[in-house]
Order: C-alpha cells, then structure tokens, then sequence
C-alpha cells in the first residue's frame, strides 16, 4: 500500500499501474469505520486497484460546524486500509488540492466551486447546511479528476450527496460508475459515522430510534400505505419516545430527483436528521413500490437462461434476454456496414438505437425482439449475427449503452435477468440475487450430454473439465462485466439437482423475500 500527499505524487503513480486496469475510489473524510469497510471489500471485489481518498474538506463546513473537531486520525485510517487491501490511499492538505486553505482565507469566494441544481441543494440537509453540497460536489469533482476511476464508491446513508452526485456526473458527462452502497447499521441498527464516536454511552444506547422509526415506517408502507403524512406520522410516533431527540427533518421525496413527494409512485426516500445533544445524526429509508428484479449469476454451464426463463414464466415476471439485446446490436451493425474495429461508429450506432423486448413464455422462440422499430426475431440468430455477436459484445462502448437500456427498462421492476454481473453492477439493489453453480466435473457432464444428442462427435471428459476450468479463469479474470458473485446473493449448487427442482428453489426463496419485506 502507498500513500500520497500530493497530486504529482498520486499522478505519477496511477500513470504507471493503471494500465488495462481497473480502478475504484473510496472518497472518504477519514476516521474510517466498518461502514467504509463495506464501500472498501466492494471496490476491492470490482476493481484492479483501489483508491481511498482521506481529506476533511474545508468547502463543506459551515460557520460554527465541527470542521475543528472533526475527528483526524491518519495512522489508524492507514493500518484500517492496509488490512482492508487497499492499494493507494491520498491524503492531500487542503493548500495541495485546493492552492490554499479555505478555513484560513477568502478562498470561499476566489476558488471555483461546482453548483449543482439549486432545487437539490436546497432542501433536506441543505436546508440548514447552505453552501455544504456546493463543497462536497467541489472536491468530488476534483478527486474524479485526479484519480479518474472507473467506479466511485458512495454509502447510501448519505443520500442526498449520492443523488447529487449521480447528477453532478451525468450532467458533466464525467466517465465514472457513481456506485451505490447499502448503508452499513450496528448491531443496534443505528447507521455508522465518523460522528458517532461523540456520542456518550447513553446517547449510543437511544440513538438507534432513528432506524426504528424508519422501520415502523417501512412496515406502515409494506402494508400499503403510500401518503407522505402517514408514512411521516409513522416515524414521529416513534422518535416520541426519546425526548432528547431534536428533530431538524423527516422528509419523503424521490430518491433520485430529490423532488418532494406527497405520494409515493414507484419509490421515495424517507430521510431523517436530528440531533442528540450536540450530535447530529442522519439516516433513510428506500421505499419501492414496484414488481421484484431477480438477478442470477453464474458460470457458463450451470442451467442459468433455462433456470431464468422458467422462473420468469412461473411469477409472471419478465425474462429480460440481454443475449438477444446484444444480438440485435450486432444484426444493425452488420446492417450498417460498419467496419467491427470502427468503435467511434458503432458507439454512435448503439448509443441511438432502441431496443424493445416483448415475451409471452419460458421458450426462447417465445421471445420477439425489435430494434429501431424493425422486428429482428429471426434475424439475429442468423449464422452471421452467430458468428460476430462475441466480438461485438466485448466492446466497452456496446455494454455501456445496454446496460443503461437494461436499467431503464427495469426501473419499475418485474424481471428476471441473468448473466456474470447482473447482481452486481446492471441490478446491484435487485431485491434477491442469486449465484446459481454447479462443479467443473457435472457441467462436463451435462456438455458432453448435450454434445452425444446433438451428434457432435466424440470429445473426452476430461477435455471438457478443462475446457470449462479455462473459461471459468477467464470469466472471472476479464476485464469487462467478469463474473462474480454478489456480496449479498444466495449460492445455489446444481449438482445432482434437476432444472424444475432448481426453479422450484428459487421460486421459494423469492416468497421467502417478498414475504420478509412485508414484515418489516
């Protein structure tokens, strides 16, 4: 591990590792708890090198906050990250990355500072904070620049920084995935901060009544309550139990938009912020009012499109066939004439091209695929498309744009979709994921079965055991969407198991689920 105090430092060496490889940052005001442990093991999983930013940003403190008090401990952050596997930590002074120091001088008012939308600035914790997410988008913007990472790492608790941010890039047009992770509770249910070591003995025991006025909330909505009064009302009622509790908000409105909700649609975000003596606390709630995404991974031979079909056909779900997505891509290209190393024109291609699924069974020949209003069904399992659809599907720019396609469609839910990365990067908050497996040995078996009914000739076993051990290394090694497995995803081994067994297993999980969300 490394750690950097200067930008020329830091420069000088991602320049030098980062080549055909991946990197993910971790921004992070140091004084690190298990809830960067999680945004940490997540980029580690993701990524060749990962980067955590330590730096207390001067931007986003207010007059009178605790900018001096704001807990500094660099040696344990280092030993936190060194066990933790991180590659690179950058620790900058606010003079190196901001050429002086904002605390100190009228630099507030001399430095350019990124404004994101005022409608989301204003609102929530905004309200009380003027100026914060205009420092917080600020040095993001910064950091993005000097590390320039594939993937960013922010924890859902702080929602409105992760909505913000999610727009800052978008509008920008920065090339980063924002990430998002699940917030991180103790076993109390009170959700980790740096600020949470102000809190004395008796303060730690009661603040967990934040969490539990959100889950009183969640189980108001589970049970069909959409109205933002009620769904406030639900929280309050809660809260009433601890008069030391300072309520600054609770406040419903869509997660992504910020805009405020008096009922909620397909889901909202129920934010709270209060203060227990001098400490002020924040928390959330998502609330999705939609049909369930199902997200299956696996390695090749394991059963998963046959699997996926028939659990999308028995709950009534859609079966999103991203490999037809990818066929469909590759028959306009071939359409087109565009020569397959041309990435400028196919990126312009794809980027423009719509897609539409419709499907009416668990048989693929049930499936009709359209792409910019032309019916493709058939076209697309041509020996042409066939032959090609591998060197298209492995360029960066083609699985970019599907993946946003693939998102839109699953915004209201009601999927099942399956591949390497579905669990973790298409539908990272799919309400249950699954790992569906088998051993090297019994996906040989079942090819080499597959290959004496289809009279393919005569291949030994063991070729095939190795032949599957190499594509295995080379899913989970490469660098575009390589197969893994999900932190939270459940792992089903196949072996000695039947298709509608299998299907019949995920089927249960999935009420188990739906009926666990019910209940709060």
């Amino acid at each position: 591990m490394r750690l950097f105090t200067t930008i020329a430092g830091l420069r000088c060496h991602l320049e030098r590792h980062r080549t055909q490889k991946t990197v993910g940052l971790v921004p992070t005001m140091g004084a690190l708890h298990p809830g960067h442990l999680t945004l940490i093991e997540r980029a580690r999983r993701e990524n060749a090198i990962v980067v955590v930013s330590i730096f207390v940003n001067p931007l986003q403190f207010g007059p009178g906050e605790d900018l001096q008090q704001y807990p500094r401990q660099l040696e344990e952050d280092q030993r936190f990250c060194q066990q933790a596997g991180v590659d690179v930590i950058f620790a900058p002074t606010a003079v190196e990355l901001y050429g002086d120091d904002p605390s100190d001088s009228d630099i507030l008012t001399e430095f350019t500072q990124v404004q994101p939308p005022p409608a989301m600035t204003s609102i929530l914790c905004g309200h009380s904070r003027p100026g914060h997410f205009q420092g917080v988008a600020t040095v993001v913007t910064k950091l993005l620049n000097l590390v320039q990472p594939d993937r960013a790492y922010f924890g859902q608790k702080d929602a409105q920084q992760l909505a913000i941010i999610r727009r800052l890039v978008a509008d920008l047009n920065i090339p980063v995935t924002i990430v998002s992770c699940s917030i991180a509770r103790e076993p109390s249910g009170l959700a980790y901060s740096s600020r949470n070591q102000y809190l004395t003995p008796a303060q730690k025991a009661q603040a967990p009544i934040l969490y539990k006025g959100l889950q009183n909330a969640q189980n108001v909505f589970q049970a069909g309550e959409r109205d933002r009064t009620s769904l406030i009302a639900a929280v309050t009622s809660e809260l009433s139990w601890i008069e030391e509790i300072q309520v600054e908000y609770i406040e419903l409105v869509h997660p992504t938009t910020l805009i405020p909700l008096e009922q909620v649609e397909d889901q909202g975000l129920l934010a709270i912020a209060a203060r227990l003596g001098s400490t002020r606390l924040i928390d959330n709630s998502l609330l999705r009012n939609r049909r369930p995404i199902i997200a299956i991974d696996g390695p090749a031979g394991a059963g998963k499109s046959t699997v996926t079909r028939l659990v999308a056909q028995q709950l009534g779900l859609m079966y999103l066939d991203t490999g037809a997505m990818y066929r469909a891509v590759t028959w306009r290209v071939l359409q087109a004439g565009i020569d397959f190393t041309d990435e400028p024109a196919i990126a312009e291609l794809v980027s423009q091209c719509q897609i539409s699924l419709i499907s009416s069974g668990s048989q693929p020949q049930s499936l009709r695929v359209w792409i910019d209003g032309k019916e493709v069904t058939q076209a697309i399992r041509s020996l042409d498309v066939t032959a090609n659809v591998s060197a298209i599907a492995a360029l960066p720019v083609v699985r970019h744009e599907l993946v946003k396609q693939q998102q839109r469609w699953a915004s209201k839910g009601g999927v099942v979709a399956e591949g390497r990365d579905i669990g973790t990067h298409v539908f990272p908050d799919a309400e249950l994921k699954i790992f569906l497996t088998a051993s090297v040995q019994e996906r040989a078996r079942r090819r080499l079965q597959d290959l004496q009914g289809e009279d393919q000739g005569t291949v030994s076993l063991e070729q095939l055991e190795a032949d599957i051990q190499l594509r295995d290394q080379r899913d989970s090694t490469r660098t575009l969407a390589p197969l893994r497995q999900a932190a939270d995803a459940i792992e089903i081994n196949t072996d000695g198991f039947t298709i509608p067994e299998v299907t019949d297993k995920i089927i249960s999980l999935y009420h188990k689920k739906a009926s666990s969300l019910h209940q709060g």
